[in-house]
């Protein structure tokens, strides 16, 4: 009887441990040379509501803000997987300008990446504006993204490069009304360099594969701009931003610190 035991006992113990690497191969999956897509959709919104032109919306010190014109480059983007491999999207495609104009009815803008590396990945990186390297090519090496840029009133000229951020509207306080706001952030040429990197977490992995199209959906909080790392008001100077070597690093790194990732859908 003892020996029927042990003998039993074994055979179980074969099997759970045939069914159990069994199942370990199952849940490997091998990845190479599969691409699939996935989309970041931006959603600008002012603290805790919702963007929309001409609202009026409040921030420090009595003053508020009403826009007309909400853009902004994003570029270089890049994604870390779960081992710490990175997939660059392809330089000469990695530049995008989000239009607050061409959000849908949810007030999203859609920017959809083609050709990314399966893999499970945990973070996106991304850089607001364009970088020194980039702009060291010349017009040429620019390619078709500065005509869009053009087009977009995102260049200040070729000569001093490209606004970032553009930002156009009004602000009231207690002493005025509706006086005129124009935030235009950007590098001037290689004297001035603006550019600035954001990495945010995903709050769950992204699975791209070449069955499914992730999107991961990044609130951009405006009010940041004006009440971010520094606090700046219109009335000391912030209604016309442009050029100026103090006030214009100030708007760089409020605006980098106003994206966050809200959730990820991995259908």
């Amino acid at each position: 009887m003892k020996l029927l035991k042990y003998t039993f006992a074994l055979l179980l113990s074969v099997t759970v441990a045939s069914c159990s690497t069994d199942n370990d191969d199952d849940s490997s999956e091998d990845l190479s040379g599969q691409t699939g897509e996935l989309t970041l959709k931006f959603d600008n919104g002012v603290g805790d509501q919702d963007f929309i032109f001409g609202t009026s919306y409040n921030k420090s010190n009595n003053e508020s803000f009403k826009l007309e014109t909400l853009k902004y480059i994003v570029s270089n983007v890049r994604f870390t997987d779960s081992e710490g491999n990175v997939f660059m999207y392809p330089t000469e495609e990695n530049a995008f300008i989000i239009n607050e104009l061409d959000g849908n009815t949810a007030g999203e803008i859609y920017v959809t990446l083609n050709d990314v590396d399966a893999a499970d990945y945990v973070s996106v990186t991304f850089g607001i504006g364009i970088d020194q390297d980039r702009f060291l090519l010349g017009a040429e090496g620019q390619g078709a993204f500065l005509d869009e840029a053009s087009e977009e009133g995102m260049l200040w000229s070729w000569a001093t490069g490209y606004r970032f951020v553009r930002l156009d509207g009004t602000y009231s306080s207690d002493t005025v009304t509706d006086e005129p706001v124009n935030i235009h952030m950007g590098s001037v040429g290689t004297s001035l360099d603006n550019y600035r990197e954001v990495t945010l977490p995903f709050p769950n992995t992204v699975l791209v594969r070449e069955t499914t199209t992730p999107e991961v959906h990044i609130k951009a909080d405006i009010a940041k701009v004006f009440d971010g790392t520094t606090t700046v008001n219109f009335a000391d100077g912030y209604d016309q931003v442009h050029t100026d070597n103090v006030e214009t690093p100030i708007i760089a790194d409020n605006v980098s610190g106003m994206f966050s990732v809200h959730h990820v859908h991995n259908d």
